[in-house]
């Protein structure tokens, strides 16, 4: 999975990461941009020297008595001008989540500085809920599950954007060189009005 991610980055393949697939994004980017080579998450290596991603419970301080998970509705705030600003047209949303690891913001500034982008954190500041990776037309990971609010005829926003964005890289490969023009990113296919949820 990282080697895919890494491959998606690097290329500029759209990329978007669920839950897992956010934690392993931070994973990747600890690794090959940040220069953290041991960089890994506590459910894969507990003895990792650089736990980008660890358990809830020890970022809440409790003991390994009881079954620790986020759940349930949280809200977000989004960066203005991110992919997931734009795929919502707000910078304020409500995700539902099912987890047990999450970013360990003690890596926060170190990642930030190498170029990540934390672009989704709860209001509070204690949990990173999205990253993106910079100069990329569409790499988006969240530690929520959008799935919980999508539906065949009403996606989700960050579905419909991330269809569009694989839409644009398809259409972008197809052109001959001379008419592709630098730095194009990719629209967000518009959704049908959704229900709230």
């Amino acid at each position: 999975m990282i080697h895919t991610i890494q491959y998606a980055r690097e290329h500029k393949v759209p990329f978007f990461g669920i839950c897992l697939g956010m934690q392993c994004a931070t994973i990747e980017y600890a690794r090959d941009v940040a220069g953290m080579k041991q960089a890994d998450s506590t459910e894969f290596d507990p003895q990792s020297p650089h736990r980008v991603i660890y358990k809830l419970r020890e970022l809440l301080g409790v003991d390994e008595m009881g079954g620790t998970m986020r759940l349930g509705a949280w809200p977000c705030k989004l960066e203005p001008g991110s992919f997931a600003a734009k795929a919502y047209g707000k910078l304020e949303i409500s995700e539902r989540h099912r987890h047990r690891y999450e970013f360990n913001r003690d890596y926060e500034k170190t990642l930030v500085a190498a170029g990540l982008k934390i672009t989704g954190r709860t209001p509070d500041e204690n949990y990173v809920e999205i990253v993106e990776a910079p100069d990329h037309p569409w790499f988006l990971g969240c530690q929520f599950h959008p799935e919980f609010k999508s539906k065949p005829l009403e996606p989700h926003p960050l579905f419909a954007a991330f269809i569009g964005a694989a839409l644009e890289h398809k259409k972008h490969k197809l052109r001959p060189a001379a008419t592709i023009s630098e730095s194009q990113h990719a629209p967000a296919l518009r959704a049908a009005p959704r229900a709230n949820a």
